[in-house]
């Protein structure tokens, strides 16, 4: 079992790299799935594993023996060995434990403290008062597209509409909220940081397409895209961190890929992306399989401990 844990532990540092790479050769929208679904499996995962790795120090405590119904303590190696690597993994779940809440709470706090900045606009959108040039899609029922006064002053109509048609796709597509799951699988593991910024680009590139389609006019959505990030110094004091705009992210390569009619069609990963696809599906399938494979083998030492014999815990 304890040989098993570590699989889902290390396997982050292998499968990050290879899901960067094979989002990169998706379309945007297949990126971003993927991308949130290796951060969610791997987290898990890996939550999973130190969970498993408390349980066998902790059946030494008498509460626990009592509550478990232990006749003896669980064998899962050396008494010292074991009870060590509870607490540490004790201590990275509750550390854990409290990133992920403080990062939810914080995002939650921020995405209210923007609500009530339009809470009298119930139209789509909702226009602020501001000189400073700035645009994102706020979420919420409904959510509302927030522009300032500066950033309309910026754009001609047409531009408008394209950066109107981007910001409303990331309201359509629900892309804050692959941003706060990712954001919090970070929070489990330091791999997964990495998959924040790709994250993002494919949410962007998303919206950019969708904004071209919209607006017939790829070269229209680009130029609305570079002149409002152009105009854009910073933005608001008031936009909470998970919403999407249009100034986000790489905004040269964003407007490149728009103008590159090449890749308005659906990508197709090369031999060697293939082979880097199996190996991530390897490498997830594997951090999920001795998850499962761990917690079953711990499942079968608690029902010896409790007084069974191993053909009864077998069955």
């Amino acid at each position: 079992m304890t040989l098993l844990v570590w699989v889902p532990l290390l396997m982050p540092f292998l499968a990050v790299p290879a899901a960067r790479r094979v989002a990169a050769a998706l379309a945007p929208r297949h990126a971003a799935w993927l991308l949130t679904a290796v951060a969610l499996t791997l987290a898990a995962s890996s939550s999973a594993a130190l969970a498993v790795l408390v349980v066998p120090g902790a059946s030494y405590l008498p509460l626990v023996a009592v509550l478990g119904d232990l006749v003896e303590p669980l064998t899962a190696g050396p008494p010292p060995v074991a009870v060590a690597l509870a607490l540490a993994a004790g201590g990275l779940l509750l550390w854990r434990t409290a990133l992920v809440a403080a990062a939810a709470l914080r995002e939650r706090a921020e995405l209210r403290r923007a609500r009530a900045a339009v809470a009298g606009t119930r139209d789509e959108l909702a226009v602020l008062r501001d000189d400073r040039p700035d645009a994102y899609a706020l979420p919420g029922r409904p959510g509302r597209i927030v522009v300032t006064t500066g950033m309309l002053r910026a754009l001609e109509p047409a531009e408008r509409e394209a950066l109107f048609a981007h910001e409303r796709a990331h309201l359509r597509g629900r892309h804050h909220l692959l941003l706060v799951l990712v954001e919090l699988a970070a929070r489990c593991h330091p791999a997964l940081r990495a998959l924040r910024e790709p994250l993002a680009y494919a949410l962007e590139r998303t919206a950019d397409e969708s904004a071209a389609a919209a607006v017939g006019d790829r070269r229209l959505a680009a130029r609305a895209i570079g002149r409002a990030a152009l105009a854009t110094r910073a933005p608001l004091p008031a936009r909470p961190g998970a919403v999407r705009a249009a100034t986000a992210g790489p905004v040269p390569r964003r407007v490149a890929a728009l103008l590159d009619t090449a890749t308005a069609g659906r990508p197709v990963l090369p031999r060697t992306g293939r082979l880097v696809a199996g190996a991530l599906l390897v490498c997830l399938a594997a951090s999920g399989a001795t998850a499962i494979g761990a917690a079953d083998d711990l499942h079968t030492h608690i029902e010896i401990a409790q007084g069974e014999t191993a053909a009864d815990a077998a069955r």
